[in-house]
């Protein structure tokens, strides 16, 4: 592989040294470096030295990949990185479509190949081991139905001597009733013998059965088979998955296969309230003392994934993104700004500074105006633009965003804007960033003349 043979020092300094989690260079990869390439002087360049093996070669690939200066070619690869991570927790941000689902099947494969399954996952297969059956014959017995053939049940162990399976020797139902308390205000009971209302069917199935208190004649009465609602659905299911997290972390005997917990995105369908508490909730039962398991974190939420961040400090945090069919790069979020919003400003501020705009920059402040206006309760995007001294209607620059964000720019055929248009631009971005300061940091005041 030719780029690895001759690295530049200013590529070393800028795509690998600076790139990763450079605790995490220091301590691992620096080595590999050093002991494999040569420095020259006189070229400031540095040589991969002659006579490797393949092995070595391959160590020097991975460690590569790892810290981000060449892309990963599967998942698969990703998944043996985070193996070799001590961190106890490690947090990774994508965007739907990345892969993150395949990328937690490929961790839990990876052991399960060996014979040696060591991951609790929750991600979208868990949730489909919840199917409903909502009786539509006779639209009475809604149940929500559990697959007892599948393993993350313990459906497959009998650990007592009347033959019953792990699950229904746990408790479960008290487990996760502690947990969900906290959430939603219906209750629920599992029935690992229910009949369908089916005369043809004489299987017996596991099935969970809701049930909310309702007020009928100043008599408080139990509704029974009530259909809840996604959300609710989703928020039982995760406390279910926590109820078997909780078992792994104590230290159950039955769980003590548990090496790591794989989650993806546990917070579907939850609003806004719901997704800072899930995730809060979840930081403090891994944060528990003797907890001696470890965890990774996927989500594509904004908002889960900066609570997350908060609470496991000092771990790693990652960003995922796809570089075509199959190679992908993992960068460290610190590096960068997280938030999609600061990171759109932080992009246009870019721009401003070294004049390179494009028409496409004012598509991008729109979408920013319109999200500053909804936040801070302005019916209009145009509130947010500082209006010329002598434009009392605000007409001059709510017109130059309104008709220059409608042109149907392509990101792949950028245009440059026209002088004109550019200090229109610099004077909008400018006002804007003086009036809604962001930290200053991330978002300096401009070194060049806006108008």
């Amino acid at each position: 592989m030719e780029i690895i043979q001759r690295i530049e020092k200013e590529a070393y300094q800028k795509k690998v040294l600076n790139k990763p989690n450079k605790k995490e260079f220091e301590r691992f990869y620096k080595v590999i470096f050093d002991d494999k390439y040569l420095y020259d002087n006189q070229e400031l360049v540095y040589n991969l030295k002659d006579g490797l093996s393949e092995e070595e070669i391959a160590n020097v690939v991975f460690m590569l990949k790892s810290v981000g200066f060449l892309p990963f070619e599967a998942l698969e690869e990703i998944s043996k990185y985070i193996r070799t991570l001590e961190n106890k927790y490690f947090l990774l941000f994508a965007y739907n479509g990345t892969g993150k689902t395949r990328l937690s099947m490929s961790f839990k494969d990876e052991a399960k190949q060996n014979g040696n399954a060591d991951t609790l996952y929750f991600n979208a297969f868990t949730e489909d081991l919840f199917t409903w059956d909502n009786d539509l014959d006779n639209d009475e017995q809604r149940v929500l139905l559990l697959n007892k053939d599948s393993e993350f049940f313990g459906s497959r162990d009998v650990s007592s001597s009347d033959g019953k399976r792990l699950i229904e020797t746990l408790d479960i139902d008290n487990k996760i009733r502690a947990l969900l308390n906290r959430y939603a205000d219906f209750n629920f009971l599992t029935l690992f013998d229910y009949e369908k209302v089916d005369e043809n069917d004489d299987n017996l199935y596991w099935a969970v059965k809701f049930i909310r208190e309702e007020l009928v004649d100043d008599t408080t009465e139990n509704i029974d088979f009530i259909k809840v609602s996604r959300g609710e659905e989703n928020i039982f299911i995760w406390c279910f998955f926590l109820a078997i997290c909780q078992l792994a972390i104590d230290g159950e005997e039955n769980y003590n296969w548990v090496k790591y917990i794989y989650i993806d995105d546990p917070i579907s369908s939850l609003d806004d309230n719901n997704t800072i508490a899930v995730a809060s909730h979840l930081a403090q039962m891994l944060k528990k003392e003797g907890n001696n398991v470890k965890t990774i974190i996927s989500s594509h939420h904004t908002l889960f994934f900066n609570v997350m961040c908060n609470e496991l400090k000092n771990t790693n945090k990652y960003f995922l993104s796809k570089l075509g069919d199959a190679n992908y790069t993992l960068t460290n979020t610190s590096d960068t700004p997280f938030f999609h919003h600061v990171s759109l400003i932080k992009d246009l501020h870019n721009a401003v500074e070294t004049n390179v705009l494009y028409t496409y920059h004012f598509n991008i402040l729109r979408s920013v105006l319109e999200k500053t206006a909804s936040f801070h309760g302005f019916k209009f995007f145009s509130d947010c633009i500082k209006p010329l001294e002598d434009d009392e209607d605000k007409v001059l620059y709510t017109r130059m965003v309104n008709i220059l964000s409608h042109g149907n720019y392509s990101l792949y055929e950028p245009r440059e804007m026209l002088p004109e248009n550019k200090q229109y631009f610099k004077q909008i971005f400018n006002d804007f960033i003086t009036n809604y300061q962001f930290n200053p940091e991330i978002i300096p005041a401009l070194t060049v003349e806006s108008n």
